[in-house]
């Protein structure tokens, strides 16, 4: 490669930010966990998405789990799960910490998409701060979108409810 294309590359890449967000990690699983349940998450369990559960879970998620099992943290009142769903055409990788029934932490763990990496925010994450799980498996609290990144964002709430779903089927409180 010449020497003013190597130059053309690197200002591209560096004019282009998203370039670089796509496939980050912000936060690694087990500093997510560490903060959840302050230094010493306990062992990890896991529930079973068959039968009425894997249908409910579609349903949230509007197609069919890519896995019949969810690993969870759990200790006292507390939750914590970390879950993948498709934005665009990539995985979000998002760490949910529910307390009671509540949502009171969510972070965006790793984004692989080209575009709508603005929900890694606390200014988007923070919206959904105690937020409960409606009978109808909806958010309680509506969640703005950020142009541009609809995708990313649906894809967010979709987990949520996922999560408080089953954070309520794990200490078995019907939504």
């Amino acid at each position: 490669m010449r020497k003013g294309s190597r130059f053309a590359a690197g200002l591209l890449l560096f004019l282009c930010p998203s370039f670089l967000a796509a496939g980050e990690f912000y936060v690694k699983p087990a500093a997510f966990l560490g903060q959840a349940f302050e230094g010493s998450p306990p062992d990890a369990s896991l529930v079973w998405l068959t039968g009425e559960r894997g249908d409910a879970a579609a349903e949230i998620l509007g197609h069919k789990p890519s896995s019949l099992r969810v690993r969870y943290w759990q200790q006292g009142g507390r939750t914590a799960w970390i879950l993948e769903e498709i934005g665009r055409e990539e995985f979000i990788t998002a760490g949910f910490v529910i307390d009671d029934g509540a949502l009171s932490n969510v972070q965006v763990l790793a984004f692989r998409e080209s575009r709508g990496w603005e929900i890694k925010h606390d200014f988007f994450t923070d919206q959904f701060k105690g937020v409960e799980l409606k009978r109808d498996r909806g958010l309680s609290e509506p969640i703005d979108n950020i142009t541009g990144a609809t995708l990313s964002v649906n894809a967010m709430k979709r987990m949520a409810r996922l999560a408080l779903y089953l954070d309520g089927e794990v200490r078995d409180v019907a939504p």
